[in-house]
């Protein structure tokens, strides 16, 4: 650990290790498998429920909640934990974290357009 990350523990008493720290990995994990689950049904099914309507807000809501998820890391970030910040770049364990995220939110986006797909499919 560099000496100025071991400043910033020291002084500001953070620790990355807690509980409470907004890493959860598992959560995020579960996130793609449901978008998975999601896109999945929709590949080989042809829908989730047989209504493209309904498919398409399921879609868009699953979509918002994925992305809601690494939408608050990032908030969470940048103004309750700046100081964490510097720890988290800082290493590679970190920098993987940032970019679990950025994946999670991408497929969120994803699950978002094929729900907007059901929906513009309903209206032709």
């Amino acid at each position: 650990m560099a000496m100025a990350t071991r400043r910033l523990v020291k002084k500001h008493g953070l620790n990355m290790n807690q509980q409470g720290s907004g890493r959860n990995t598992r959560t995020l994990w579960l996130l793609i498998l449901l978008a998975a689950i999601y896109g999945g049904l929709l590949y080989f099914r042809h829908g989730v429920t047989g209504r493209p309507l309904l498919d398409g807000f399921i879609g868009v809501a699953l979509g918002l909640y994925i992305c809601s998820r690494p939408a608050a890391n990032a908030v969470d970030l940048l103004f309750a934990e700046r100081y964490r910040l510097r720890l988290i770049t800082g290493g590679w364990a970190g920098l993987g974290w940032l970019a679990l995220n950025l994946l999670v939110f991408s497929v969120g986006f994803a699950v978002i357009v094929l729900g907007t797909q059901q929906l513009a499919a309903t209206a032709i």
